[in-house]
């Protein structure tokens, strides 16, 4: 059987919350493959989660990374420069949007909540490729986004979410033409429900996720895990013909009608 060797490739992680983050799940999968890893956190009060599990990566570095700030995403791909002179892989599990645009009528979404959510779930993911394409064009690299399959259906209070995701995936396939002359994959992983930060913050998100279980094709909701492995798959050169894509770790249930 072949197996995956991450050594001696490096990757940024952004997007970790906790534990239960699937961007924790992707790290443990590139970690656990000898991938050396690099964290970013959000604010003051996620910092202190992001260091605690990045112990389990004693040389990983960790840095702020609002990714509203120019300073502060130029600061990170300076950092990863300085200490490694190259980025292998990019992972952005990064998404935000307003309570008060996560409930009630789509019709009604602010301007102001309309621009964050658009800013940070989806030109984040550009303003990041563009300087991480600068740490990969020597030897090539992938880069990975994260969506869910309301970027094409409706789904009750995700709102401007949808419309955030739905902006993310065109620029994975943006991204991939652009970067593919220089040996730098882009794709998307869209992911079942997973009971993580962002996901309890959606209005009706245990229903959702009850839904999703009972009428997927395998009859069950996915584990972290297995979105992790797909990343690592997608890095790997088992990959190497694969992008521009949206790949479902869904258990099938993007393929449902009813």
């Amino acid at each position: 059987m072949r197996t995956i060797d991450m050594s001696g490739k490096t990757a940024l992680v952004l997007g970790v919350a906790n534990q239960r983050s699937l961007a924790w799940a992707i790290s443990e999968s590139l970690g656990e493959a000898g991938c050396r890893l690099a964290f970013t956190y959000q604010g003051e009060r996620l910092q202190e989660n992001v260091t605690r599990l990045a112990a389990k990566y004693p040389d990983a570095p960790i840095m702020a990374c609002d990714v509203t700030s120019d300073e502060q995403m130029d600061g990170v791909f300076q950092r990863l420069d300085r200490e490694w002179g190259r980025l292998d892989f990019m992972v952005h599990s990064i998404a935000f949007a307003r309570r008060a645009d996560l409930e009630g009528e789509f019709r009604k979404t602010s301007r102001d909540g309309w621009h964050t959510a658009l800013d940070i779930s989806a030109y984040s993911l550009v303003a990041l490729s563009h300087r991480a394409a600068k740490l990969m064009e020597k030897t090539g690299g992938s880069i990975l986004a994260m969506s869910f399959v309301a970027s094409q259906r409706v789904f009750p209070n995700y709102n401007v979410m949808g419309s955030a995701k739905a902006a993310l995936e065109h620029a994975v396939r943006q991204l991939a033409w652009e970067l593919g002359p220089r040996g730098i994959r882009v794709n998307c992983i869209s992911a079942g429900p997973v009971s993580t930060l962002s996901a309890r913050g959606i209005s009706g998100f245990t229903g959702m996720y009850t839904h999703a279980r009972k009428h997927s094709p395998l009859q069950r909701n996915i584990e972290p895990r297995e979105v992790g492995d797909t990343a690592l798959f997608l890095c790997s050169d088992l990959g190497s013909g694969i992008t521009g894509t949206i790949i479902y770790v869904d258990a099938g249930y993007h393929v449902m009608g009813m």
